[in-house]
């Protein structure tokens, strides 16, 4: 996180810690894109300049148990040009990232997948910078080669949210970046109450998948037919229900809107709660990972 970005970040006293490290930790987790956009078999989407080799992987890989607590942070994020690095995971959320899902979309496999957390470092190989996609394709050998995990597909009926065009509208504006530009939703500015995220040459499909990743309590689906890329940010009141109930909820008097109508009136956009089919993960087998 910079300077800057922790200079904004503005916390009244009655935050506890624990919400003071959460609040830092979406702000590095917003910033970083860790939103994996992967096909529905997990194989991952065009990853640009930067596309894996086959079996290309992390060059280095340190893993160590970590001591999941009230003060611990939780982030996922690449630092510098190739230190990959991540903070307080259970492998259900490293599942989730790797393949862009929702983590109540995962079941299967031994009670410690969500009870055991783990800090990851690791070094992507090269001197450039590797593109999003690059990162999670290399996250998901991780998991085979040091895990050992395997899984299948089985499609399920979820408790969804759809995101589609409200009545009036989308009040979505074009990008004014070149379509060869890097999309990206955040860095997302956290306040006491409220949350401010921007987005930049964004697809209907990176917010979906931020909303099903990091906000929202279930899978999101994209039925807006919006192809374009977009411009534009969000700001809103958060609640108990998103982020895990890890960051405190705004007050009912809080100035900003709350997520879904905030979603409706900036964005011309609605979320349908909804069921679904969704293709599930379903883990076979998995191992703790292998000594360094």
């Amino acid at each position: 996180m910079t300077d800057r970005m922790g200079q904004r970040l503005r916390l009244t006293p009655r935050l506890s810690r624990k919400a003071i490290l959460t609040a830092i930790a979406f702000c590095i987790l917003i910033s970083s894109r860790l939103f994996a956009q992967t096909s529905d078999s997990g194989r991952p989407s065009q990853a640009g300049d930067h596309a894996l080799l086959p079996g290309q992987g992390f060059e280095v890989v340190a893993i160590k148990s970590a001591e999941n607590g009230p003060k611990t942070p939780r982030f996922l994020t690449l630092q510098g040009t190739n230190r990959f690095v991540v903070r307080d995971y259970n492998l259900k959320l490293l599942i989730a990232a790797a393949y862009d899902m929702n983590p109540g979309t995962i079941s299967g496999g031994p009670a410690w997948i969500e009870s055991d957390h783990f800090d990851i470092l690791a070094l992507t190989p090269g001197q450039t910078k590797p593109d999003h996609n690059a990162q999670m394709a290399m996250l998901r050998k991780l998991l085979q080669d040091r895990f050992h995990l395997t899984f299948h597909r089985e499609e399920k009926e979820f408790s969804i949210y759809t995101l589609e065009v409200a009545k009036d509208g989308p009040k979505l504006k074009p990008t004014t970046l070149s379509p060869d530009a890097p999309a990206s939703v955040g860095p997302g500015m956290v306040y006491p109450q409220k949350i401010v995220m921007p987005a930049s040459n964004a697809t209907m499909n990176d917010f979906a998948s931020l909303l099903q990743r990091a906000v929202l309590d279930r899978p999101v689906v994209d039925k807006t037919g919006l192809t374009g890329r977009y411009d534009f940010s969000l700001e809103w009141a958060p609640d108990e229900r998103q982020f895990g109930g890890e960051l405190p909820a705004a007050p009912d008097d809080a100035p900003s809107l709350p997520f879904f109508e905030a979603v409706r009136q900036q964005l011309g956009l609605q979320l349908e709660a909804r069921k679904g089919p969704i293709s599930a993960i379903v883990v076979d087998q998995v191992e703790h990972p292998s000594p360094n």
